[in-house]
């Protein structure tokens, strides 16, 4: 229903507003920090945050989402929880208000009676937003509301997004850390397959004007259902196709590092040495390291990498859906690696591809929703093929001696 992706990129730049006003102010943004619960934490970071933020985001997603489609909002799931306690011990459940007024009220008790700092986000929260696409323009698909579980990384790369660092140089167009890496991701799945059907990246940081500090976005989006396949980079496709098309009637001027190692990979700095030392056999140096797992799945989205490689459990299906979406309308996809690596690819096994209707039997708080097996995501069915066999034979040594 392209009804439905519309009002998610929508409310995904409505979502980015309110991530970039909450930065806007430092004195602000102070306030907007609570630590996360244990049952809430990712155990990948010794200290993880819930900021107003996440939880803002979130509830104007799902409100919006349950007012253009009733009955959405119950199969909408979060990462974040929307109860905060206040200084004065207060347990105050965060929800959108029909009203400016009303949502003034309920945030200045979050915020411990800061009216201004309630008010600007209020005006924001309720603010009208317009977005339009040509490219989805021209699709009409239909997809019935009941099949649809929507999943939701309100800000993802929290850490990034308090440090809030605006002067971090890329690496041939990739940010190791930064505003950059902070991305709102919104994954829709059908609900009896787990098969990822719509994705939206919206990264709300991605460039800043030098006079005014004020910060300019940009979103992706991609649609895989039935027979329809499509999204927001298709015409930067066509267009990068021609020129490779070009370059190849020259003389091919690849480098001899490129020819010797045709793959490139983007990775967490948290990633096993053993992986590593694999993928430096793989990639040579074209190995890139980048903070928060929507944008390393961005990276791959956009082309920047062949691959995005993880071997720990600490991504969720939250992290994972958005993107996943958008590669299937592309030709790719996102396994599991753990799976991947088990597999006898001669016995001509599919590939283990990540679904999301399913929680991980016997785990408790968010490693329910864990990618337990770690994860490949990818632009090319036959190139992770190929990637799959080299690296599979430069871990095979380093298994034996362990």
């Amino acid at each position: 229903m392209s009804d439905i992706l519309r009002e998610l990129l929508r409310v995904s730049e409505k979502a980015a507003n309110i991530a970039r006003a909450c930065r806007q102010q430092e004195a602000l943004f102070q306030l907007l920090i609570e630590e996360k619960k244990e049952g809430e934490k990712n155990k990948k970071f010794a200290v993880d945050f819930k900021t107003l933020a996440d939880v803002l985001v979130q509830e104007v997603i799902k409100q919006n989402m349950e007012n253009k489609f009733p009955g959405l909002a119950k199969n909408i799931l979060g990462e974040e929880s929307n109860e905060f306690t206040n200084d004065l011990g207060e347990k105050i459940i965060l929800r959108l208000c029909p009203t400016e007024e009303e949502t003034v009220e309920l945030l200045s008790k979050v915020l411990n009676g800061n009216k201004l700092a309630s008010e600007a986000l209020a005006k924001v929260v309720h603010q009208d937003v317009t977005f339009t696409d040509p490219t989805l323009d021209s699709i009409e698909i239909s997809i019935p509301q009941d099949i649809l579980g929507i999943w939701v990384d309100p800000i993802d790369s929290t850490y990034q997004y308090i440090k809030g660092s605006a002067d971090i140089k890329s690496n041939q167009g990739i940010f190791p850390s930064g505003l950059q890496c902070v991305t709102i991701l919104i994954g829709v799945y059908d609900l009896q397959t787990g098969v990822p059907l719509m994705g939206v990246i919206n990264q709300p940081f991605v460039s800043q004007d030098l006079n005014t500090l004020r910060w300019k976005g940009q979103c992706y989006w991609g649609l895989s259902y039935m027979d329809t396949n499509i999204h927001s980079l298709q015409r930067l496709d066509s267009s990068r196709k021609n020129s490779e098309a070009r370059s190849q009637m020259t003389e091919n001027t690849s480098s001899e590092a490129e020819r010797s190692h045709p793959f490139s990979a983007v990775i967490s700095t948290s990633e096993k040495d053993t992986i590593k030392a694999a993928l430096s056999r793989v990639c040579g140096e074209r190995i890139f390291r980048a903070a928060g797992a929507g944008y390393k799945s961005l990276c791959v989205v956009q082309g920047l990498v062949d691959i995005y490689i993880f071997s720990e459990d600490t991504t969720f299906k939250w992290d994972s859906c958005a993107a996943h979406a958008i590669l299937r309308a592309m030709g790719g996809g996102m396994v599991d690696l753990r799976e991947c690596l088990q597999r006898n690819s001669e016995m001509g096994l599919d590939l283990p591809q990540l679904v999301y209707h399913v929680e991980n039997e016997g785990a408790a708080g968010v490693d329910r929703w864990a990618n337990k097996g770690g994860l490949i995501a990818y632009r090319s069915r036959k190139q992770l093929e190929t990637f799959l066999s080299l690296l599979i034979q430069n871990l095979a040594p380093v298994d034996t001696c362990t």
